[in-house]
């Protein structure tokens, strides 16, 4: 085991590096130049990730204690510290190694993907900034810290988001993101106001120790209704969860972060800034765990969340949304996991699909630039014999996506459908079903992207044909190393991570919520575990998915036109992702502008402009025309108002 004092070394240097690099990239970018600036960065992130390996390894095979220290104390106010500060346990040390691990794989494909941008050292800048905003919340011991790194991530999305400001879209999606995560965050930074008022202090040791005084006050947010103290923090918190891992009806912003670089499309959708919330509420499941309601609020947007937006999923065209949708499924079947109590399947399902989302992200990057930026998959297909590479990890990426056994996502899916179907909470039922489907949803759209831009007939260009050719190694090399976890990961982590002592510090679970000991009673090796779930429903329901999809897109290719002109009213209301958009522009957005207008004619243009800056010009200048009438040049009626004036101050005087 390695030293203390060494150890508190390294964990300042775990997000240090990143930040170093990212400092350097931005502001002495033009004098490193474009190369100085990848590999300023990419040495930072390179030296977190192995660092992050050492703290893995410390904590999961040497049995080092868990470390919560304080680096300084920023200010003492009315007795409760502010700090910043670090815990380090077995949670902490799997979230930096897959954090810095997808991080390091994304820098080195920006190298390839970016290399004719004009912005480059700027965006290897940004996404270095990235990654120890997110380094800074996992690592973080206080909420204090934690909500420094939640909006740290918020607005380094938005900056990346819109990263091509010129475009119009990319400032309306980086907009867009930045206000629907304000909404959640209002909430979360209410949740923690909850938790300092009722318990004095925002160190989570020293809150959870406090626990109990949660459960057991009450509070009157409205008037003669009692609520439970924890049930309305914990939902507060979630609520902050919602925006950051974008869950129903907070979502909106997800698949509109598009507009970015492919890269940071990657790294915003598997490692960073939505792995956010699903990490917070595992480190919260102290208190989560005291408020059923709380949980079954969890559990139900989660499940509504992971069908209903893999449903739109099934219409999208452009590949870039078809993985992003995606993504809003799986954080769904993670938030499913997290109110049935079975935190660490969360985890283990956040660890794989980090990998193999990320490796789809970045694959479909490679399609993008092979095809000079074309996105519609409608235009393309038969790209298997000139991009290979490409076309073997998007298969790998694919099956792991669907839960396909013996690939990643096969061991967290099926541990999330066990989890769930042992979950004795109101809403179980629900979410249990809604998950089960989302199996087959999750194959069909999959394959459906896959088929179409793979297989078929070629339906590019004729110029983009001409110059199809794989793209450099610089991407494919991240893919490969990325593709090899999206298939190995699950078999050697899941028996430590789900049943070993990786989390036994860092998660508590009551003895009335056991979805885990079910899991844990069905778990008798990896190997069985994927033999076990060959037969049942949801290996059955992916193979069902994906052979439709075959059918419908490869074998009888008009019969998706079919489908769509015989359901076209449920084909709109995807189409238009449930009209969610809409109602925000209506019920919010024109609202809001509405009201501007108002308050601006009331207050600017009334108020200020016509009372306090044109009338008192006004004022002032009527006065003026009056007052000019007194200054006639005549000298004899100076001296008849001097003598004026001094007669009524004698008179004054003596009088009063």
């Amino acid at each position: 085991m390695v030293g203390m004092e060494t150890m508190e070394t390294i964990y300042l240097a775990i997000p240090l590096a990143s930040l170093a690099g990212a400092i350097v990239a931005g502001i002495a970018g033009k004098a490193i130049g474009r190369a100085g600036a990848h590999w300023v960065t990419i040495l930072g992130v390179t030296v977190s990730f192995i660092l992050s390996l050492v703290v893995l390894k410390d904590v999961a095979f040497d049995g080092a204690p868990i470390y919560n220290q304080a680096v300084y104390t920023w200010m003492v106010s009315d007795g409760i510290r502010f700090e910043i500060g670090f815990l380090i346990d077995g949670l902490t040390a799997l979230m930096i190694t897959v954090v810095s691990g997808v991080s390091l794989a994304v820098h080195v494909y920006t190298i390839g993907y970016m290399h004719d941008d004009p912005g480059y050292q700027r965006f290897f800048s940004y996404i270095s900034l990235f990654t120890f905003s997110m380094l800074m919340l996992v690592m973080s011991n206080n909420f204090l810290q934690l909500f420094f790194g939640w909006e740290a991530v918020g607005l380094v999305s938005y900056l990346l988001i819109g990263f091509w400001y010129e475009r119009e879209s990319a400032i309306y999606a980086n907009l867009k993101a930045f206000l629907v995560n304000r909404v959640g965050d209002f909430g979360f930074l209410l949740g923690i106001a909850v938790i300092l008022m009722f318990t004095e202090s925002l160190d989570y040791y020293e809150v959870f120790a406090r626990s109990d005084t949660l459960a057991a006050a009450t509070i009157q947010v409205i008037p003669g209704v009692d609520w439970s103290v924890v049930t309305l923090a914990c939902i507060l918190l979630f609520v902050g969860a919602m925006g950051k891992s974008a869950q129903v009806p907070l979502h909106v912003w997800l698949p509109d972060s598009m507009e970015g670089p492919t890269p940071i499309s990657a790294l915003i959708h598997a490692a960073t800034m939505v792995t956010a919330g699903i990490f917070m509420v595992a480190r919260m499941s102290p208190l989560f765990e005291l408020s059923d309601t709380a949980l079954s609020t969890v559990l139900v947007i989660g499940a509504t969340t992971a069908f209903f937006m893999g449903l739109v999923g099934i219409v999208q065209n452009d590949i870039k949304r078809v993985v992003a949708y995606s993504t809003l499924s799986q954080l769904g079947y993670m938030t499913v996991a997290l109110g049935a109590s079975a935190y660490s399947v969360a985890i283990f399902h956040l660890m794989t699909h980090a990998f193999f989302k990320a490796l789809l992200f970045l694959a479909a990057g490679s399609v993008i630039i092979a095809l000079h930026h074309e996105q519609d998959i409608r235009k393309m297909g038969g790209l298997k014999k000139y991009m290979p590479i490409t076309y073997w990890v998007s298969l790998v990426g694919s099956l792991a996506l669907i839960g396909f056994p013996g690939f990643s996502g096969y061991f967290s899916k099926d541990a999330i459908l066990i989890a769930t179907s042992n979950a004795d909470l109101w809403g179980a039922s629900y979410a249990y079903y809604a998950v089960l489907l989302g199996v087959f949803v999750t194959a069909f759209y999959s394959f459906r992207m896959f088929f179409l831009v793979f297989h078929g007939e070629e339906r590019t260009d004729s110029h983009a044909r001409e110059h199809l050719h794989e793209t450099p190694w610089v991407v494919t090399g991240p893919l490969i190393a990325l593709a090899i976890p999206s298939v190995i990961i699950g078999w050697i982590t899941i028996d430590p991570v789900l049943f070993g002592k990786l989390f036994e510090s860092a998660i508590a679970v009551d003895s009335e919520h056991g979805a885990m000991a079910a899991l844990a009673e069905a778990f008798h090796g990896s190997l069985s575990f994927v033999l076990h779930g060959l037969w049942p429903g949801p290996t059955w329901l992916a193979a069902g998915g994906v052979i439709a999809a075959w059918y419908i897109y490869l074998k009888k290719p008009g019969l998706a036109g079919q489908i769509k002109r015989k359901l076209e009213w449920p084909y709109r209301i995807l189409d238009n992702k449930y009209y969610f958009d809409r109602f925000n522009e209506i019920a919010f957005a024109a609202t809001g502008r509405g009201i501007g207008q108002v308050l601006w004619r009331l207050g600017d243009a009334l108020m200020i402009d016509g009372l306090v800056v044109n009338g008192s010009a006004r004022l002032v200048g009527w006065v003026s025309s009056w007052v000019r009438y007194v200054q006639t040049g005549y000298l004899n009626h100076y001296a008849f108002a001097m003598i004026s004036g001094l007669i009524l101050l004698l008179g004054w005087t003596v009088l009063g």
